[in-house]
């Protein structure tokens, strides 16, 4: 059962399910806009303990998983992805494991459009961070 969902006046549902990380500012983990729900930036953070996971694939699978729980609680499954950004601090190291990790968790054939993006830092000096659109009509 999600926590508090505050409705905007056009409908923009905010969504804070149990068992989610933890938001480290001003920011919530998700929005439902319509039949879209918009995951924000996952990190290697096992929800548990608030604290990153350690090893780089362990990571980056756990960063998968967050964004996966999140749309879970809404009724949808990793398929239902339509678009992802992953962020990583290094292209070189980190884009083979993000796709080692794809590869493990999605079905064949079905992964999203994906933009992946080098940036120089990210919070808690993590190495990668994911973000996900996910198609989810009302049953």
């Amino acid at each position: 059962m999600a926590r508090g969902q505050p409705v905007s006046p056009t409908k923009v549902r905010i969504v804070s399910p149990a068992g989610a990380i933890a938001p480290t500012g001003p920011w919530n983990v998700a929005a439902r806009a319509g039949d879209f729900l918009y995951v924000a930036g996952m990190r290697g953070i096992d929800p548990a303990t608030n604290a990153l996971v350690e090893g780089d694939a362990a990571r980056i699978r756990q960063a998968f998983a967050n964004m996966a729980q999140v749309a879970k609680s809404e009724g949808a499954a990793l398929e239902d992805c339509v678009r992802v950004v992953v962020y990583v601090t290094d292209m070189f190291r980190f884009r083979p494991l993000v796709n080692q990790v794809q590869e493990a968790m999605w079905r064949p054939g079905t992964y999203p459009p994906r933009t992946i993006v080098e940036v120089h830092r990210l919070n808690q000096d993590d190495i990668v961070e994911v973000e996900g659109t996910f198609y989810v009509p009302k049953r």
